[in-house]
């Protein structure tokens, strides 16, 4: 844990022992008669809403852990809540005067403000010209050292975080502020790591997946601003047996590729298993990463998939909230005009099929996003077709199906996604996931060698998966029998 000092004395574990003694069911259900929280803009605990045990049990670890640490959560658990819970008690004990919140994306500012809405809280958020945010953030965090103010939240996405006009405002920032690093893995990248405050003692990072993919440096970093992970770990099969997610059935699609894709496959295999062997104990390089992600490209546009899609969807034409993840790369040998493989899904789903759907990714506006949502979880579109931008902390609960057309490598990716679907909302009491697998090509014996390294990896990620669905069994006893074919 970083060391640096704090500028007051906060006795941590009272602070703990008289969190976990307080019923917040009976806290949030006696409306407070003092005035101030009547105002917008001072924290206070909903009304309607009652923290889960494990929750509460995260609120007393972070307090125990002297105001730092990093909780690792499946997707869908409700970390939001516990970091606003977090922030309440530390207003009602402490004084807290500043909330800062980083998150990766405008879509998340947006969905941090409406959470931040329901305890009493009146954000600003700065992410996008500097003129609608900085002016009202230098006058509110006066405000605030003059006393004039109790409170001030402020939701800012990594990119506006790092600007100089944000930088320039966090000598301002009292001591008494929490920083919340949503998706946090993101803030472990060099340059965002460097720009956080170290004037900030206050310190929540929130992600799923905090370890960093390639990069124990970051990872390190991350810890040692934030603190290092605290109990409790709530992983999917927890979230699904406290009903945070809902359970699902799992069906993986064994897809193969052309003769001209195998060809390609196998020379970037090989390609991929001299550097290996040239180097045991590499797990990055450029070259390597550049030829992984050829790989993984001509993986995720197989042409193949398209026809996987019209067997999947040829008898589930009358179904509605369906998901489709593409890949970034291009269809070989299909139409000129919808090579992408977002463009051939589209155009598969709606012209072919009659499934009204459309693309959702980052070339839509927020507000051609949120007026997608809306018609998604109305009906008026049955599907969505999105390569990225749903990855990370978009929330869409009404989600009940989805089909993974490509994937990367990336463990947080995987679990990231499958946390998205598994989302709960009224009438969902299950969702279920195809996930289309490419079956490797006939190599030859050496490069084989490497191959199965590779592919024993992909495998053990799709077996975990496959434990936890309700179909498991059959699930499980299809990715074994491709497991033993390739052995």
């Amino acid at each position: 844990m970083n060391n640096e000092p704090s500028t007051y004395t906060i006795d941590w574990q009272k602070l703990a022992r008289e969190y976990n003694k307080k019923l917040h069911k009976r806290l949030a259900r006696e409306p407070s008669k003092d005035y101030q929280y009547q105002k917008l803009g001072i924290p206070r605990f909903p009304s309607n809403l009652e923290l889960r045990d494990y929750q509460q049990e995260a609120v007393v670890n972070w307090l125990k852990n002297k105001g730092r640490g990093t909780l690792k959560m499946a997707t869908g658990s409700g970390k939001t809540i516990i970091g606003l819970a977090i922030a309440t008690e530390l207003y009602q004990k402490i004084t807290l005067q500043v909330l800062l919140i980083i998150c990766p994306y405008r879509h998340l500012v947006l969905q941090w403000e409406r959470h931040c809405r329901d305890f009493n809280l009146n954000p600003i958020c700065a992410m996008t010209s500097i003129n609608d945010w900085q002016k009202i953030l230098s006058n509110q965090l006066y405000n605030i050292a003059s006393g004039k103010q109790k409170f001030l939240t402020i939701i800012a996405t990594n990119s506006t975080f790092i600007s100089d006009g944000f930088r320039t405002q966090l000598k301002f920032f009292p001591a008494k502020t929490l920083i919340i690093g949503d998706e946090a893995h993101n803030l472990g990248s060099t340059r965002l790591e460097a720009s956080l405050p170290r004037n900030i003692g206050l310190r929540l990072a929130l992600s799923a997946t905090p370890q960093r993919y390639y990069d124990d440096l970051g990872t390190d970093a991350l810890f040692d601003y934030f603190g290092e992970i605290i109990t409790p770990e709530f992983t999917l099969a927890d979230a699904i047996k406290k009903g945070a997610l809902v359970p699902y059935l799992y069906y993986p699609v064994f897809v193969e590729l052309t003769e001209s894709e195998s060809f390609l496959y196998a020379k970037l295999t090989k390609r991929i298993g001299w550097i290996l062997s040239n180097n045991p104990n590499l797990e990055h390089s450029d070259t390597l990463t550049s030829l992984l992600t050829k790989r993984s490209r001509l993986i995720g546009s197989a042409a193949n998939k398209l026809e996987a899609l019209k067997d999947i969807m040829k008898n589930r034409l009358e179904t509605n909230h369906t998901l489709f993840y593409c890949g970034d790369g291009n269809i070989e040998n299909y139409h000129s005009r919808y090579r992408r493989q977002i463009e051939a899904v589209t155009r598969i789903l709606g012209q072919e099929l009659g499934y009204r759907v459309n693309t959702y990714t980052s070339d839509n506006t927020l507000e051609e996003r949120e007026q997608l949502r809306e018609q998604f979880e109305n009906k008026e579109l049955q599907g969505l077709v999105a390569i990225r931008c749903l990855d990370e902390g978009v929330d869409i609960p009404t989600i009940k199906t989805a089909v993974i057309l490509a994937s990367s490598t990336n463990p947080r990716q995987f679990i990231q996604r499958r946390g998205r679907i598994l989302r709960p909302h009224p009438g969902k009491n299950h969702a279920t996931l195809f996930d289309m697998i490419v079956i490797p090509p006939n190599l030859d014996r050496e490069t084989w060698e490497i191959e199965k390294k590779l592919l024993q990896k992909e495998l053990n990620r799709f077996i975990e998966f496959a434990e936890l669905a309700d179909n498991a069994l059959g699930a499980k006893q299809k990715l074994l029998e491709l497991e033993a074919r390739f052995s």
